[in-house]
């Protein structure tokens, strides 16, 4: 159950930005279709979640500072036995009002009638255009209402803020209970990547691999994964979005998973590149190392008073010295960076913001400066290298692609990584995956004796 105080905080939080004479308005997302009457599963707005905790469709938060008779209005599907037997129950009016610290609830059927009063005499409205276009026209709609009674006394918005700014302002700082979900996120997370490694996927396809990833990550609460699971093995861990996940794995090959589950809404992002057979080849194991060298960098750069972009610094230096080392690029280091000469092998950036969106929100630069890190705030760092079908490299290198993805959170003191108990060395995967052959032919031994 979610935490009511956490999101009275917020939401008083967002009301003393805005001030009064405004009122904030917040729909949530709309169901979609996956194909014909079938829709895909649903899930909230982000924004509106962080705000209300309520995972219904069909509902608009409104926030009016100073109301009288309630600031917090929340307008939803009402209570219809009908509708509750076929499609799942509804809260209600009285459901949102016992249950989530609702001070006055409508339904969603009468929001044309309701919500225009509302927005009588307020000076501006906290709302962000072109996410929801059918809503935009019908809150433009509203306001030329307004605007008609003119002559009766009644004034209408003149001013729309867009509400994205301060509340990603927000959303960038993690509390307490945020973090408590995302640990809970990372730890399932973290178990399901080890259920991989022990799985020893020779022979496996990549969706089979996926599947015992989104197995343990239901079984241990996770409803739903963050973003859709990237299983790519051999060649295919060199396509940075990857998620057909239908191909077999070879033995011989690295297989990458980039896979985290969602918690109460909350995200984790987690990546492990590991050999099919269980044994890492020389070459793999160089670029590996050189990859677990280049993340060790980047997050000793995460730290209080330390720039968004110094991690990726680092991660980009470590690689750059280490391609040179193992002979992959040629010439002055320094030179090579500022050339990015890097690039072939390692062409994105080390990390993003994490919380209720995998890609969560919040800005980078300040001002036009790289933003400084700060206590509560929750990043994910996540070099790699990939040498695809380089015909500049020798052939023993090609067709490798690893990276490794950490949740690492600003404290204090430094840093602490969320997702710490996923193995990572060389020595821990090539141990938990030998453990997982011993396991399953201990099975198989006691089945076979059984029979």
């Amino acid at each position: 159950m979610h935490d009511l105080k956490e999101f009275i905080r917020r939401r008083k939080n967002l009301m003393q930005v805005m001030g009064r004479e405004s009122i904030a308005i917040l729909p949530t997302a709309g169901e979609q279709v996956r194909n014909r009457d079938v829709l895909y599963p649903f899930r909230p707005d982000s924004n509106f979640l962080y705000l209300t905790g309520f995972w219904e469709p069909e509902a608009v938060l409104v926030l009016i500072p100073g109301r009288q008779h309630g600031e917090y209005v929340l307008f939803c599907r009402e209570k219809n036995k009908t509708q509750e037997i076929w499609h799942g129950r509804r809260h209600g009016q009285e459901g949102v009002l016992e249950h989530y610290a609702v001070d006055d609830s409508f339904p969603i059927d009468d929001i044309d009638e309701i919500l225009p009063g509302l927005m009588e005499n307020k000076t501006r409205v906290f709302y962000t255009m072109g996410i929801h276009n059918n809503f935009d026209q019908r809150l433009m709609g509203w306001v030329n209402q307004l605007k008609q009674k003119v002559r009766m006394g009644v004034n209408a918005p003149g001013e729309f803020v867009a509400l994205d700014h301060p509340l990603h302002e927000m959303r960038l700082f993690k509390s307490a209970y945020e973090i408590r979900m995302m640990k809970k996120a990372a730890a399932i997370s973290c178990k399901a990547h080890k259920r991989l490694m022990q799985s020893t996927p020779a022979g496996l396809y990549e969706y089979q691999l996926e599947a015992e990833f989104i197995h343990e990550c239901m079984h241990n609460g996770c409803r739903d994964s963050a973003y859709p699971s990237i299983v790519g093995g051999g060649e295919n861990a060199c396509i940075l979005h990857y998620t057909e996940n239908n191909m077999p794995l070879n033995d011989g090959d690295l297989v990458l998973v980039d896979a985290g589950g969602e918690y109460q809404g909350y995200a984790s992002d987690i990546t492990r590149t590991f050999p099919v057979n269980g044994k890492f080849s020389a070459e793999q194991k160089a670029l590996y190392e050189l990859v677990l060298e280049a993340q060790a960098a980047a997050i000793e750069m995460v730290y209080p008073g330390s720039h968004w972009n110094a991690p990726h610094e680092a991660a980009v230096k470590t690689i750059t010295k280490g391609l040179v080392r193992l002979g992959l690029l040629k010439g002055r280091v320094d030179k090579l960076i500022k050339d990015a000469a890097y690039k072939p092998f390692y062409m994105h950036r080390t990390g993003h913001w994490l919380g209720l969106d995998v890609h969560d929100v919040g800005d980078y630069k300040v001002d036009g400066e790289w933003r400084m890190l700060e206590v509560g705030m929750v990043l994910t760092v996540e070099p790699g290298i990939y040498t695809g079908d380089n015909r500049k490299i020798p052939k023993k290198w090609r067709k490798i692609g690893i990276r490794i993805e950490d949740d690492v959170r600003v404290t204090r003191t430094g840093n602490e990584v969320l997702t710490a108990k996923a193995p990572k060395t060389i020595d821990e995967i090539e141990a938990l995956m030998a453990a997982g052959v011993v396991l399953k032919k201990a099975v198989k031994k006691k089945a076979v004796v059984k029979k």
